[in-house]
């Protein structure tokens, strides 16, 4: 058993300022079980997929959040639902750090989701989330599902979850994100 906390790099799929998603990832880092550190990565600097700029020197945006995914046990995702699927800004960033094959830093890498919002509370888009991501040979962590619908009810206005049911539930996912990781991914 590796003494060192797990390093999870957390991403929310919403660029929104007032992202009910980022703040649910903000509040997933006071909920962290003891032996996790959770690092926010934002994806406002990273440019639209295009091949024409996928070469070796890659935007240093992209540079940025491949070394960061590289550098983490594993990836806590919050993602909005849009449409019945993964936001654009989600899907862009999972595009570019899936490039290189072999040396993508998500082969193998365990990933957990969760996301607020809509009556579903963002099921659709988790289940496509789970499509791509186990495509790109990542390990999902099965169970416990986090769909939060509700959310003016859970998140108050300064961003602040603060609904003990949604605490809770966040906190079992990230408690067993902890054993999943240290099982599947962390050395």
């Amino acid at each position: 058993m590796m003494n060192r906390p797990i390093h999870i790099l957390g991403i929310s799929g919403s660029l929104r300022k007032g992202s009910l998603n980022s703040a649910l990832l903000r509040a997933a880092v006071n909920l962290k079980p003891p032996g996790m550190e959770i690092e926010i990565h934002e994806l406002a600097d990273v440019p639209l997929y295009n091949a024409d700029i996928d070469g070796k020197e890659k935007p240093p945006a992209v540079q940025l959040l491949r070394s960061r995914i590289a550098a983490a046990d594993g990836l806590l995702i919050a993602t909005p639902e849009y449409n019945y699927s993964v936001p654009g800004v989600l899907k862009n960033a999972i595009d570019w750090a899936s490039r290189g094959g072999s040396e993508s830093p998500l082969t193998g890498k365990p990933a957990a989701l969760f996301g607020i919002g809509g009556m579903m509370g963002t099921s659709r888009a988790q289940l496509h989330l789970r499509q791509i991501l186990l495509f790109n040979g990542m390990l999902v962590l099965p169970k416990p599902e986090v769909y939060i619908s509700s959310a003016p009810e859970k998140i108050d206005a300064a961003g602040q979850l603060t609904d003990e049911p949604t605490s809770r539930r966040v906190g079992e996912l990230l408690q067993a994100f902890l054993v999943w990781t240290r099982r599947f991914g962390a050395s």
